[in-house]
């Protein structure tokens, strides 16, 4: 009887899914970022460095995952007219609620807050989105909702073209003066605030001319028909949306291990760097590139719509070097035969991604294991980040610089790469949300920001020089030519493996099921 029971609440779900539609007709009010906020707390800090480098942006690295977070913190305390915030992702966990009592902070100073969120991982948060936007300085929008708040999987089972389409752009924008850009979502994982998962990753907190490009992205997606308000689609608001974020708040502040994360983020350098205004930038020439929000609604795939043609035609043609940073490798066809031609022309090309023993996605890597040996081939450098190779937290940046992190992480025993990075010739170097995957390629929104920084492009050269014999296996070809080794460099020496190391013999098994059907073009 219960199995039955079981069987008839789904078969209901579907049905009532089946039902659920979007609202037709949905009252968008467009709005635009403030143009001028010079005379903000932001615009006024920033005035006599940005004077200083005509026509140029101001670029710091965040690859520290505490780093990062304060951040996001500070430009939250710091703004004065708007917020403007993007994201694919938003936990409910540590930092998702401190992130979001700090953007409540600001509403109430005044600020005006435009909160653009995917809806695809919004399920479990519908009462906390709905209380944000009850306050009148903060709007939320959700970006390609489902129209099934309660049973999703009938939204993927009769409406799977749409809701499979998915932003995945990521930005934080104060005052329209300072933006941070990467690779993170809004999680404790992302931050360094998870004890035993954490990812490593890398943004970049920018300023000047780069920061009014961010923000007009943001208009074009806020603006957009995909993005819709939180209200016409959430329809159970809680009865005291303040109360509930109350008890959020005061639940995560009494918390031993927030309060000793938060202790960790104020002694961080980039939280020392801020006060005493000693914060450095590199100023160079770099211009956001972009999906259209479109893409999700167009199925045609046309190419004024990708921002791929956008990335490669501002990143150039490499003519030395190619380092590829990508959590997430599936080539695809178009992919590997554009890698092999610019091996065969001479160009070295290395690439990092995880390992199936440090992979969040198993059938990502099995999309991206039948391209291996092909890319070995011909003379493509493979390396595949090593289980738990997180680097510790790092109190201060000349450290951290000096021990040459890609990215930096909670040190989690379950680290996995999460960065996007590429960098041309040592020269130029792209940072932001675009995996090289088919589907940011060909199905979800991203962004991103390139820099025209030969320092920042060398930086990233040199650690990938350095650290990655500690850090990642090396996958080569086998001395028969036709299979594969793994070797793990050590001081102790070299260890070769015929199996893809740290991976049980189940997880090969699935991994390999996997890479026989049909679903690269998920991947």
């Amino acid at each position: 009887m219960p199995a039955i029971r079981v069987f008839l609440s789904i078969v209901l779900g579907l049905v009532l899914a089946a039902c659920a539609s979007l609202p037709e007709h949905v009252e968008r009010v467009p709005s635009i970022a403030v143009a001028n906020t010079d005379d903000t707390r932001l615009g006024r800090a920033l005035h006599e460095e940005t004077a200083a480098h005509p026509g140029r942006s101001g670029i710091h690295e965040l690859p520290v995952a505490q780093e990062a977070f304060a951040a996001r913190i500070l430009l939250a305390q710091a703004a004065d007219r708007t917020l403007d915030i993007q994201y694919y992702l938003w936990h409910a966990d540590t930092t998702g609620w401190l992130l979001w009592e700090a953007i409540w902070q600001a509403a109430e100073r005044g600020v005006r807050v435009r909160l653009l969120l995917d809806d695809a991982n919004t399920g479990r948060i519908d009462p906390i989105i709905a209380a944000l936007d009850e306050h009148p300085n903060i709007e939320v929008r959700l970006f390609n909702p489902f129209a099934n708040r309660r049973f999703r999987i009938g939204d993927l089972a009769f409406d799977f073209t749409r809701v499979n389409r998915r932003m995945h752009n990521k930005s934080f924008t104060a005052d329209n003066q300072v933006s941070i850009v990467g690779g993170r979502n809004v999680g404790d994982e992302y931050f360094g605030a998870h004890a035993d998962i954490g990812f490593q990753d890398l943004d970049v907190m920018a300023v000047g001319p780069v920061v009014r490009e961010v923000s007009s992205q943001f208009d074009l997606f806020w603006n957009s028909e995909s993005a819709y308000p939180a209200e016409s689609v959430i329809l159970d608001a809680p009865e005291d949306g303040p109360a509930l974020l109350r008890q959020g708040w005061e639940k995560v502040h009494q918390s031993p291990e927030a309060t000793s994360y938060m202790d960790a983020v104020r002694r961080t350098a980039l939280v020392r760097q801020t006060m005493d205004r000693s914060l450095a930038y590199e100023w160079t020439r770099a211009h956001v590139v972009n999906d259209d929000p479109a893409k999700v609604r167009d199925i045609t795939e046309r190419e004024d719509l990708l921002m791929r043609s956008h990335l490669e035609q501002a990143m150039g043609k490499p003519a030395r070097e190619l380092d590829l940073v990508s959590p997430y490798f599936v080539p695809g066809r178009r992919g590997t035969k554009a890698l092999e031609a610019l091996a065969k022309s001479g160009v070295k090309i290395r690439v990092l991604t995880n390992s199936l023993s440090a992979t969040d996605v198993g059938a990502v890597h099995a999309g991206y294991s039948r391209y291996r040996k092909e890319l070995l081939d011909d003379g493509v450098a493979i390396f595949e980040l090593k289980p738990g190779s997180a680097l510790p937290p790092v109190r201060n940046r000349d450290e951290d610089r000096q021990r040459g992190s890609i990215a930096g992480s909670a040190g989690s025993s379950a680290a996995s790469l999460h960065a996007k990075t590429f960098a041309v010739d040592r020269d130029r170097l792209f940072v932001g949300s675009f995996n090289l995957d088919q589907r940011s390629i060909h199905l979800n929104t991203e962004m991103g920001i390139v820099i025209d920084s030969p320092a920042l492009a060398s930086r990233l050269a040199t650690q990938l020089d350095t650290r990655l014999p500690d850090i990642a296996y090396q996958v080569r070809l086998g001395p028969d030519g036709q299979t594969l080794e793994w070797i793990d460099r050590t001081p102790e020496g070299e260890t070769h493996y015929a199996t893809e190391p740290g991976a049980s013999p189940m997880r090969r098994l699935w991994v390999d099921f996997l890479s026989m059907l049909p679903i690269e073009w998920l991947l």
